[in-house]
């Protein structure tokens, strides 16, 4: 969502700031005479100098000065994507297991996502997101399954009292790693979309993980105990 709408918020704020360096301008005195809109910035609620803070202009003042109450902008912005590169962002999954050789019991112990998708506009909120379709992702792996009765349609295991999703116990310590990448051809705002990447991989890493170390492919999710424990080696 950020990609998507960043770059008209971007340039809505970039008419912002020159509307107020303009009648900044006209006060009396104004701190900011003759500075061109390049070198203004807006922090703090002023507009300031980049190269100079001190010189700057509470924007309500600026307002109050104008005799406005507020200060509205309009902009749309076009994608800037010619059909000659990829965009997209892009992750590498990570993950490590224990299963217990006689009973087959599956232990999540790390899991590890790195994930570059260019700018990151707000760091905790993307990793919030991606912390979280990461613990999707173990689930989708090794419990998540919907059962149909074939003879009737019926969703057999339709509440939570059937249904299986993770819990704290099932969930390991989580990694989570953002390359630091930025962007121009993306968006105008250096930014890609994060979206569900992070579910992307972590069951087929978890699969593959279960694969490492016991030697038994399973194709279909969820990596259950029946499907594991036919194809596993008797112990003794």
């Amino acid at each position: 969502m950020a990609a998507s709408v960043a770059g008209a918020i971007g340039a809505a704020a970039e008419k912002v700031r020159k509307e107020l360096l303009r009648l900044a301008k006209k006060m009396k005195d104004s701190p900011l005479a003759g500075v061109k809109l390049a070198d203004v910035m807006l922090g703090d609620g002023k507009l300031m100098l980049k190269d100079d803070p001190s010189r700057a202009v509470a924007v309500a003042d600026v307002l109050r000065h104008a005799k406005l109450e507020r200060l509205e902008q309009q902009a749309e912005a076009e994608s800037n994507d010619d059909g000659k590169r990829a965009r997209y962002a892009h992750s590498a999954v990570f993950a490590e297991v224990r299963v217990d050789e006689e009973l087959g019991i599956i232990r999540v112990t790390r899991i590890v996502n790195a994930v570059a998708a260019g700018r990151i506009l707000n760091p905790k909120t993307a990793r919030s997101q991606v912390i979280g379709a990461m613990t999707m992702g173990v689930g989708a792996a090794l419990m998540e399954e919907l059962v149909v009765d074939k003879r009737s349609g019926f969703f057999v295991n339709h509440d939570l009292a059937g249904y299986e999703v993770p819990v704290h116990a099932d969930i390991p310590h989580l990694d989570m790693i953002f390359l630091d990448e930025s962007d121009p051809m993306s968006t105008p705002m250096k930014a890609k979309g994060i979206a569900e990447l992070g579910i992307c991989g972590v069951a087929a890493a978890v699969a593959n993980a279960v694969y490492n170390a016991t030697g038994v492919r399973v194709r279909d999710y969820p990596v259950t105990l029946d499907k594991l424990l036919m194809q596993m080696p008797k112990v003794g």
